[in-house]
């Protein structure tokens, strides 16, 4: 049975991790590229982040006994197929996952000025993920 306070605790969390991350991305990629402090926390946030949208989404699929995901970036295939997201979210919001993985496994071979601006442009799209699985649970 899904467990809906867990799911909400989950949400909750990446608002908070949100919430941290908006003066520092208020500032220039240089800004944040000279004060490593600031350049960790926009790392470790957004790994954070990455992490608790898959676990919603693992939490999801075992509760509703769907089919294994191959990989975490599989997680957001599987809802798409019983609709828990939509197609198109989940074509441009799967690749954080990716993009998590090279923060914590491939990290010589990063942009991070790139990192930066991408995380920049892409942290709305967990709001976003947030207001689809909210929908998803008052459906259930």
């Amino acid at each position: 049975m899904l467990n809906k306070e867990l799911v909400q605790r989950k949400i909750n969390k990446i608002e908070i991790y949100t919430e941290e991350l908006q003066p520092i991305l208020k500032l220039t990629p240089s800004e944040i590229l000279s004060d490593y402090t600031k350049l960790r926390t926009v790392e470790r946030n957004f790994q954070l982040m990455v992490d608790t949208v898959i676990d919603i989404n693992t939490h999801i699929i075992s509760q509703d006994n769907l089919r294994a995901p191959e990989d975490a970036t599989d997680t957001f295939h599987v809802l798409e197929k019983v609709h828990v997201l939509p197609m198109e979210f989940v074509q441009k919001f799967s690749p954080v996952v990716g993009l998590r993985n090279k923060i914590v496994h491939d990290y010589e071979d990063i942009n991070v000025e790139k990192l930066i601006n991408d995380i920049k442009t892409g942290v709305s799209q967990f709001g976003e993920y947030a207001v689809y699985i909210d929908v998803f649970m008052k459906k259930r």
